[in-house]
């Protein structure tokens, strides 16, 4: 997949997929459902676009319902996603909201759990990140924003959903592979990204004696909103090319990641953590 990435920067986060160019590609043509998450439920933050709206499609193609948390401002893009996850026969849920309140956290299991029945697969995909040319910019407020949105969400959303968790259900963390490498612009990020690794270590020991598996998946350099949300228009253009594929990758070259760690196959899976990165070794 040759994708040429023509500079560009959104000013405000959350960045919007609708104003990308060229879109991310959600889900391959061929890419063919075979009822691997039948009757499943699953709950996704993030899920209105970039990675989080490929794991929607890619599961209800599988055969699962979703809901997706947002924020507000991401409307047109939830209301897209629901579109593609109802073309393949399934339901969608939409919670726009704040994953920053800790009630709204609360809510959005909740909410799912009224709608559906039942909770199977959380999916603890939102995150912002914001560039910093030196530490000294770096401001308390992208501080707090970031850990909030990207770790803190991640513990009092999974927290909520083990009310309704049980044997064989799973929570997928979204990491990064900042994580492992740093990154010199995103030194908040990155430490969030590095904390939901070690949660989804932690929390898989801690789960384990009630047979809930929880993993992670660090992606490399995606073509999602996130970037020309965060850097500026000149580097978006080169966005990827410094891994050893050249390339970004695409959301629909992520999910599938996240369908393994849902279904069945990953069974004997807990506590790892898959890097779709385009080749990016990484020692840990």
């Amino acid at each position: 997949m040759e994708n040429k990435i023509p500079p560009q920067h959104q000013d405000v986060q959350p960045g919007l997929e609708s104003e990308l160019d060229p879109q991310p590609k959600v889900i391959r043509y061929a890419y063919v459902g075979s009822g691997k998450l039948k009757g499943k439920v699953a709950l996704i933050t993030g899920g209105d676009s970039g990675i989080g709206r490929a794991v929607a499609v890619h599961y209800a193609r599988e055969g699962a319902d979703v809901s997706i948390v947002y924020t507000p401002r991401e409307e047109e893009d939830a209301q897209k996603t629901k579109t593609l996850v109802q073309a393949e026969g399934r339901e969608c849920l939409l919670l726009p909201g704040d994953l920053k309140d800790p009630a709204f956290c609360e809510k959005v299991v909740e909410d799912t759990v009224r709608r559906f029945g039942k909770l199977n697969i959380l999916v603890n995909n939102a995150a912002v990140q914001y560039q910093h040319k030196t530490f000294e910019e770096l401001t308390d407020e992208d501080l707090v924003e970031t850990f909030e949105t990207n770790i803190y969400a991640i513990f009092r959303v999974s927290r909520a959903a083990l009310r309704h968790l049980n044997k064989g259900d799973t929570i997928i963390n979204t990491t990064s592979v900042t994580a492992y490498q740093g990154r010199a612009d995103l030194p908040e990020y990155s430490s969030t990204k590095g904390a939901i690794m070690a949660f989804t270590r932690a929390l898989s020991s801690n789960l384990a004696k009630k047979k809930i598996r929880v993993n992670g998946v660090a992606p490399g350099p995606i073509w999602t909103p996130l970037n020309p949300a965060s850097v500026g228009a000149k580097e978006v253009a080169q966005f990827g090319k410094d891994v050893p594929m050249k390339r970004p990758g695409q959301p629909c070259e992520v999910a599938p990641a996240y369908v393994y760690l849902a279904s069945e196959d990953s069974s004997y899976v807990s506590g790892q953590v898959i890097h779709p990165n385009g080749g990016t070794i990484i020692n840990a």
